[in-house]
């Protein structure tokens, strides 16, 4: 399994059974909560679980899924940068998620650069992302990647409006050259 490269700050490595602690409390955090939503988790066995029912059978199902965002300098989780094929999506789905301690720095934005680098190594033509309306920052994020709004939908597990976005690998070789 091929995972993305280092950035300047951070390093992308598969999630194991040492991050289900920090898995944790980044889905219980209030802002994941209020921006993603509510998996439930409230034990570490639930974070196990669900490390091993999601991110890792995606990694071999598909050949990607989410990643451990971790400082280049400094050992332990900060956040999850990844992409998903969500059953109801067309193309796979780029999602991040930051602990309190890596908000505000831009890591979000160098994570997700990595991975849609990544994402072109593999051969995917299009990458789609979603988020809440009201989710501004994430929106801003999206857009300094070069993805472009496409549509509203509804979330199909909550029911909450959400815009899609897209970005097609060729706008990416186009701003290459």
């Amino acid at each position: 399994m091929k995972h993305p490269s280092p950035t300047e700050r951070l390093l992308l490595r598969p999630l194991d059974r040492a991050d289900a602690s920090e898995v944790l409390c980044l889905l219980n955090d209030p802002e994941w909560l209020a921006r993603v939503g509510d998996r439930g988790l409230r034990s570490l066995e639930d974070a196990e679980h669900f490390l091993a029912e999601g991110y890792w059978t995606r990694y071999a199902s598909q050949g990607f899924g989410f990643y451990a965002l971790e400082r280049r300098w400094q050992p332990g989780l900060i956040g999850v940068c990844g992409l998903a094929q969500r059953d109801y999506l067309d193309a796979p789905d780029i999602g991040y998620g930051l602990l309190p301690q890596g908000r505000g720095q831009g890591l979000a934005q160098e994570a997700a650069r990595a991975v849609l680098a990544l994402a072109w190594k593999l051969g995917l033509q299009r990458v789609l992302a979603t988020v809440r309306l009201d989710n501004t920052a994430s929106q801003q994020v999206l857009e300094r990647l070069g993805m472009v709004r496409q549509r509203q939908m509804l979330s199909p597990s909550s029911g909450q409006a959400l815009w899609v976005y897209a970005i097609e690998a060729s706008a990416c070789d186009q701003r290459r050259d």
